[in-house]
This record gives structure tokens, C-alpha cells and sequence, in this order.
């Protein structure tokens, strides 16, 4: 499995880094819009859809919904803002896990879901792309989802007693949740003094960065209670060693939205 996973690592990571950085425009919209729809063809499986023809045909209805709102940019504003409504809602349906799961509306409402999660993603990547310092903004993102799963893995794994939600992933707890967030905050921190922030911006910073880092969490352990529900392990085997794509990206559909959201609103740039 650890040769996999290296081998999988090795191969996807170029790749990775070469379409998030190198690609502009239409281009990097596409490839971002291939990595979204390829984890619709693993939610539908989440939704409940087994058959292959179904699960081609949801993934299918997301590649055009994405072309539609690519199409209509006046749109990203009410699509990150119903992505972010989205996460403060999915908060309550993962802490009460599992009666929550009466409000998810069946196999529609499950279906639907997966559009929540999946399309703001893409038109926070889409939107920061279009910003001033656009890659940074992306690689920082990342930074802070990465950094506070270690930290959290590693505080966890020392000091963690207490369940963060053990209906839905016994493994986290709140020390783990807290040492991953104080490292986050740390990287925040560094990254602030290497750029002289001023105070003002400290203030405004590190907020932002926790909640970013807090709903990141909500989405990794969104997909965990559906694949619970589901009976799943991984979304899917397309990554040897790794599960599936949801299982890569599922904190980072959280935290994109309300990134993308916040800067907007911090004046960073147009929507």
C-alpha cells in the first residue's frame, strides 16, 4: 500500500502542480472542471446511484452545469455564497449525525448535495485564478488545509481523548482539531512578518485563516458521514494507495468557497 501510495504520489503531483500554476484562463477552468467531475462520477456512488450508467449520466449533468456557469461569471458571487450557506448547514448535519441525516432529502437531496460541494468549489479555484498574486492564493489555501491535517494528525495522535464527531470519524478529536488549527495559525503568523503586515491585517488574517481551516475540517468529515451512511470506505480506487478523488480534495471543496468569499469581501478583488 506505501509503495502505491509513493508511486501514485509521484505520478499525480507534476501533474497537479503543473495545471494549478502553469494553466491560465479556459484552460485552467477545464482542468480544474475534469478533477470536479471525475469526483461527481464518485458522489453519485455516496448518492446512492450503483449503476455506471447513472453515475456517468450525474457526472455528465455536472461537466455541463459547469460549462453553463463558466459561461455566465455573473453568477460566482450567488454560487460562493450558496457554497458557503452550504457548509454552515452540512456544520449541523455532521455534529448531529446520525438524525441529521432525515434532512438530507433522499436520493434527490443527496444528488443535489453533491452539486453543493462540488460546483462553488470550482468557481472559488476559478475566481482566485483571475486575482492579483492568483497562484499564491491557491498554493495558500492548500498550505492551510495540509498544515492543519498534520498538525491535527499529530496532536491527535499524542493527545487526543475527546471525540470530535465519533458518529461520523472516530479517529478525530478536539485536540486533534486544535493542534491543527494552532499550526495553521502559526504558518499565518510567518507568512504575515515575511510580508510585513501591518496590524490591521493581522486582525483581519488570522480570523479568516481559522475559519477557513475550521470548515475544511466540516468538509473532510462531510464526506466521511456519507460514506459512512453508504457503507464506503473510499469514494472510489482511482488513486492506488490513495482512494478516490473526493477523498483528496473533500477538505479543500470546503475551504475554497469560503476562502475565495473572504477575500472578495476583504476587497482583494472582482467577482
Amino acid at each position: 500500500m506505501l509503495k502505491q501510495r509513493i508511486i501514485t504520489a509521484l505520478i499525480l503531483l507534476p501533474i497537479a502542480l503543473a495545471g494549478f500554476f502553469l494553466l491560465e484562463g479556459g484552460a485552467f477552468a477545464l482542468f480544474i472542471a475534469v478533477v470536479v467531475v471525475l469526483g461527481a462520477w464518485e458522489w453519485a456512488r455516496l448518492a446512492g446511484f450503483e449503476a455506471q450508467p447513472l453515475r456517468v449520466a450525474y457526472a455528465a449533468l455536472v461537466a455541463v452545469l459547469l460549462y453553463l456557469v463558466y459561461a455566465a461569471p455573473a453568477l460566482a458571487p450567488w454560487l460562493l455564497a450558496i457554497g458557503v450557506l452550504w457548509w454552515a448547514f452540512a456544520t449541523f448535519l455532521v455534529l448531529n449525525y446520525p438524525d441529521s441525516s432525515r434532512y438530507w432529502g433522499g436520493l434527490p437531496g443527496r444528488l443535489a448535495i453533491g452539486l453543493l460541494i462540488l460546483l462553488p468549489a470550482w468557481q472559488g479555484l476559478v475566481v482566485i485564478k483571475q486575482w492579483q498574486l492568483a497562484n499564491w492564493l491557491i498554493l495558500a489555501v492548500m498550505a492551510l488545509v495540509w498544515v492543519a491535517d498534520i498538525g491535527a494528525y499529530f496532536s491527535g495522535k499524542r493527545f487526543g481523548k475527546r471525540k470530535l464527531a465519533p458518529q461520523v470519524s472516530p479517529g478525530k478529536s478536539w485536540e486533534g482539531l486544535v493542534g491543527g488549527l494552532l499550526l495553521s495559525l502559526l504558518l499565518t503568523i510567518v507568512v504575515g512578518v515575511v510580508r510585513d503586515w501591518s496590524f490591521t491585517q493581522f486582525l483581519q488574517a488570522l480570523p479568516a485563516a481559522a475559519l477557513v481551516v475550521l470548515i475544511s475540517v466540516v468538509g473532510d468529515l462531510t464526506e466521511s458521514m456519507f460514506k459512512r451512511q453508504s457503507g464506503i470506505k473510499d469514494s472510489s480506487n482511482l488513486l492506488p494507495g490513495h482512494g478516490g478523488v473526493l477523498d483528496r480534495i473533500d477538505s479543500l471543496t470546503a475551504a475554497v468557497p469560503v476562502f475565495a468569499l473572504l477575500l472578495w469581501l476583504a476587497g482583494w478583488g472582482t467577482l
